[in-house]
């Protein structure tokens, strides 16, 4: 017995006990581990937001947008700013590369807007945010009422469900949206201020004044120390009418005198709805980190427990923890469905239970060990992860089934030969023996992993953490493999068992197989062209299937819900803009399909400039079975757009644009022009979005225009506001208060402070000869109205300005439906590339997906690169032979034109998740033809009288089962994945397909066209290495 062997055999117990701890701690670690529906990634962007009232947008650009553009580029790292001004708003989208410590970003983009804020105009707001997986809800509700007023539904949410959803462990957040708060009106009579001499500047003082408590001082009274506080604090409307606005010998001037008091509630320009109905909505946002499933669980007890005013009613709209659970139990389904048939596979071929139960013993504990490592390192249960740990299984099951045969077959062999071998010694001694095939093969998969470390974009935030967990499982599987299967084995195979194993034997129909099969070798190696001819159809038709595969970016599944953005003509009210509105939520009404929706106007999901004409909704599907959702989306597009006209819409599924949101553009296609004259920039997209919405398949297509509503512009003359003893600036306070009401102080009122705002009553301001009659006081006491000093213009409002990397830009978007990216984009290039489609100075570029795509690929493609190099290097430590390592590493190339006809065949597009499986396809084909050549060598060794050909078509009679074994295996382990059995699995379908087109030909390959390539290549490279002597030929590795 080796050292190795006796050393394993000392510290069996050691072992397998430490591999139950690993299991036990695996289910424990489950218990802890954060779930989510995707990683937590670093996206490297920040957004700035800017408010700065209602300034026109051409002036928002100059004194807030460009000095903010100008401070943010300066900051390290930053490689694109993207810009979106609109009428007082502005929106700074500041890209920073990949793998930049965007905390540290964040406060350096921070640094840089504080020192620009002096320079900015008074009053602007600024903000800035780090764009994570967790800026969309991860659960939200609505509360609705029929007898319930608006206000009395926001104070219930704010003062009462906030505070007590905040106190969960997890919450980041909890935005309220919609209802009314509450405030009280003063409005003022004009004619009554007018009769009394009095001004509104007046009227403010003396409510401000009336309304404050202030400390005045510290009294010792004997043993005691009082605060003296000055308390003339309102209470009350009552009060507020009481207030004394002038005394004299004439009387007491009370506000009531001039003005009605009125409890109402603040002034807005924002509409929310749920199901119809008006509503207050609570979005529960997580922290970074956090655990998605158990924050949801925590709120909904939370809020069962919650008693609510009678007649308020809290129903959800959306919760991500139910796409989490469901995608989390496909994915287990997935690896259960998949060991059991791997199991079948195992009992069909080997007919023991006990070596089939050895092998699948080994998968539960393989993954537990991969979830402590998952746990130690700080990482999720995710789609990712768990997808990555489904794809494992097979792989895992591999190492188990390869290890199991290669001990049975050689006590096998050891009992035919009559050999004394004690059981204990022999089976250790296989697995000593199988050590080095077993660590190339495993290692020849683990390598392809290395360079998707190295992978940026969107595809390395992603598939990463599904590489990682991957490349995890399969290192802990060969450890498992290699030691913890020969103990297992000792420990549950008896002689009897390996008697019974040697007297079955292989089983008749493998004995034929294998006969067939040496005569097919052994006709290829004396005609090598008969296994040319064998594999032309297969790169022909994977030729013919990659002109027929689409191209597309992430893998597309069904989230059970979509966003439905929308926008109404420029200008148009928000009266009129909810009335519209009304009929798409009787489209959504009269669906099936829905179960649910949210709807917000003047406001939306994801934040963002947002006017009064537009908003989204949010449309919660019903669980299946039913249509899916791609389908239900084009339905109530076609229909919103056929029978509500004079309304914009665009849908899509919420990751899809929460991906699309972090990546700055959601869109699929975007073209963006740039041109700096204006006018042309406009018509330029115009023509643009007219010509591309004609391609098939595109759908919601925009301009990038999008102007404001009219304004009324009051242009104030100074010289004839001088002659009325006024100034611009006076000018324009007192218009604040009679047009949009001025709050000039608040009244506590237990949790809450209202305000007291002073206007005029509405049919003094409704219309612009209204505007133009109101009277302003000048500063020696008389009243003139308006139009005396200011000429009023209605002007049509100004687009939005977009602008890149400081350069003026118009972007033109669309989506997609019923097609791939690639043909589309390809469409819309040979619209844009036309000689002469634009004018001399102007170009264009494609962004959004597309470009993500583009990214993506050319990673992924250097990947697959770096990924063959690797493994032909690893080859090389191996057998230290060019001929050999060429020949293995052949035919994972050659498998990839399966690839192609497997997602051609499957209708799947080459995305992402696709090109991952082709990628790993290169190490697990690899794999088996080490298992192959490894053979092949122990043959040469033990056996040196017989000829290469001899030895190659028993190699191959020796490895077709276990060879066998492996391929159904990890076929049928990836089936359900590829049937996309359950929600959230579609995210690894596309690789589950590709990896499985892969297996389809990786046998035949390996056992026929491999030993022909390879005595090709040896009679053709390098003869001079004693091709006489079989026990020093190039298939021979190094030294052991």
């Amino acid at each position: 017995m080796s050292g190795a062997s006796a050393w394993l055999q000392r510290h069996r117990r050691s072992v397998l006990f430490l591999l139950a701890l690993l299991a036990v701690g695996g289910v424990f670690a489950a218990f802890k581990l954060p779930v989510g529906l995707f990683p937590n990634v670093d996206f490297p962007r920040v957004v700035v937001s800017a408010d700065a009232g209602d300034r026109p947008a051409s002036q928002m650009m100059l004194q807030v947008t460009q000095p903010l553009e100008q401070a943010v580029r300066r900051v390290p790292g930053v490689v694109d700013v993207r810009s979106t001004t609109s009428r007082g708003t502005a929106d700074i989208s500041v890209s920073f590369d990949w793998g930049t410590p965007m905390a540290l970003a964040a406060v350096q983009v921070n640094e840089a807007v504080t020192q620009m804020l002096p320079q900015l105009p008074p009053g602007t707001q600024v903000s800035s945010k780090r764009m994570d997986p967790t800026v969309d809800p991860v659960i939200a509700y609505s509360l609705t009422s029929h007898s319930l007023t608006p206000t009395q539904l926001y104070d219930l949410a704010e003062f009462q469900l906030r505070p007590l959803l905040s106190s969960i462990c997890g919450v980041a957040r909890v935005q309220i949206q919609g209802g009314a708060q509450e405030e009280y009106h003063v409005t003022l009579d004009p004619l009554k201020l007018q009769s009394l001499g009095l001004a509104l500047q007046d009227v403010s003082n003396a409510v401000a004044a009336a309304n404050g408590v202030q400390a005045v001082g510290h009294l010792q009274d004997r043993y005691k120390l009082l605060l003296a506080l000055a308390d003339a604090r309102l209470h009350d409307a009552a009060q507020i009418a009481d207030i004394v606005l002038r005394a004299g010998p004439d009387g007491v001037v009370r506000l009531r005198d001039v003005a009605r008091i009125s409890r109402s509630t603040v002034p807005q320009w924002v509409r929310i709805t749920a199901d119809g109905q008006d509503a207050v909505l609570l979005n529960i946002y997580q922290q970074p980190g956090g655990n998605t499933v158990q924050i949801a669980r925590h709120v909904r007890d939370l809020l069962a427990k919650t008693p609510l005013p009678p007649g308020a009613h809290l129903a959800s709209w959306y919760d991500q923890s139910t796409l989490v659970v469901d995608s989390a139990a496909s994915v287990r389904d997935a690896i259960l469905i998949g060991v059991a048939l791997a199991g079948l596979v195992l009992l069909f071929f080997l007919r023991s239970l006990k070596i089939t139960l050895i092998a699948m013993i080994t998968v539960p504990a393989v993954l537990a060990a991969t979830v402590v490592l998952l746990y130690a390192l700080g990482m999720s249960f995710n789609i990712m992860t768990l997808g990555g740990m489904a794809a494992a299984v097979g792989l895992v099951i591999d190492d188990a089934i390869v290890m199991s045969e290669h001990i049975v077959r050689r006590l096998s062999e050891a009992r035919h030969r009559g050999a004394a071998q004690a059981r204990h010694s022999g089976i250790l001694h296989a697995a000593m023996e199988y050590l080095r095939p077993l660590a190339g093969s495993s290692a020849s998969t683990v390598v392809i992993f290395l360079p998707l470390a190295f992978l940026s974009g969107v595809t390395g935030a992603f598939f990463k953490a599904l590489s990682f967990t991957m490349a995890a499982a399969l290192v802990i599987s060969f450890f498992v493999a290699w030691l913890a299967v020969p103990l297992l084995a000792d420990k549950l195979l008896s002689p009897k068992d390996i008697a019974r194993e040697t007297q079955r034997g292989h089983g008749r129909w493998l004995s034929a197989v294998q006969r067939g099969y040496a005569r097919v070798l052994g006709a290829s190696l004396r005609r090598p062209w008969l296994a040319v001819l064998g594999v032309a159809p297969l790169l022909l038709a994977g030729w013919l299937a990659y002109g027929q595969v689409g191209s597309g970016f992430m893998p597309h599944m069904d989230e059970g819900g979509f966003i439905l953005d929308y926008r109404t003509p420029p200008g148009t009210s928000l009266t009129e803009t909810d009335r519209i509105l009304s009929q798409v939520e009787n489209i959504l009404r009269t669906t099936p399909e829905v179960q649910t929706w949210s709807r917000r106007t003047g406001a939306q999901l994801g934040g963002g400039v947002t006017e009064a004409n537009e908003g989204d909704f949010f449309v919660r599907l019903k669980p299946p079975p039913r249509k899916s959702i791609d389908v239900v989306m084009e339905d109530v597009r076609q229909r919103i757009e056929t029978q509500v006209p004079g309304v914009k819409i665009e849908l899509a599924q919420l990751m899809e644009d929460l991906i699309g949101d972090l990546t700055a553009v959601p869109q699929p296609v975007e073209i963006k022009i740039f041109d700096d004259n204006p006018q042309q920039l406009a018509q330029l997209a115009h023509r643009t979005a007219a010509a591309i919405g004609k391609i098939p398949g595109i759908v919601d297509v925009r301009s990038g225009i999008k102007p404001a509503g009219d304004a009324l512009d009051i242009r104030v003359d100074p010289t004839r506001a001088a002659l009325e003893v006024v100034d611009p600036q006076q000018v324009q306070q007192q218009l604040q208060t009679l047009i949009g009401g001025s709050v000039v102080t608040q009244i506590q009122q237990g949790p809450k402070m209202v305000g007291v705002r002073l206007w005029t009553p509405l049919p003094l301001r409704q219309t612009t000869d209204d505007i133009a009659r109101l009277p302003l006081r000048a500063a020696d006491g008389h009243v003139f109205p308006l139009r005396r000093i200011a000429t009023l213009t209605v002007l049509t409002g100004q687009p939005e300005i977009h602008r890149d990397n400081l350069k003026a830009m118009a972007a033109v978007t669309a989506r997609i439906s019923g097609r791939d990216l690639g043909s589309t984009i390809a469409d819309v290039k040979r619209i844009i590339d036309a000689p002469g489609y634009f004018p001399p100075g102007v170009y264009a570029q494609l962004g959004g997906l597309y470009k993500q795509q583009q990214i993506a690929f050319q990673g992924l493609i250097s990947v697959l690169g770096a990924a063959v190099l690797l493994v032909f290097l690893l080859l090389l430590f191996l057998y230290e032979r060019f001929k050999v390592a060429i020949a293995i590493l052949a035919m994972p190339l050659l498998a990839l034109p399966a690839v192609f006809i497997g997602l051609w065949a499957s209708g799947i597009e080459l995305n992402i998740s696709a090109m991952m499986g082709m990628t790993m396809i290169v190490g697990i084909v690899t794999e088996v033809a080490i298992f192959y050549f490894s053979e092949v060598q122990s043959l040469l060794r033990t056996q040196p009288e017989q000829g290469l050909d001899a030895a190659l078509v028993a190699a191959g009679q020796n490895r077709m089962r276990p060879i066998a074994m492996t391929t159904l295996a990890a076929m049928l382990t990836l089936a359900p994945l590829a049937l996309a059995l359950g929600q959230g699995s579609a995210m690894q379908q596309p690789l589950a397909v590709a990896i499985i087109a892969g297996l389809a030909v990786q046998m035949p390959l390996v056992l026929l066209l491999m030993p022909v390539l390879f005595k090709l290549l040896r009679g053709r490279l390098d003869d001079t290495e004693a091709d006489d002597n079989p026990s020093v030929s190039a298939v021979s590795p190094t030294t052991e």
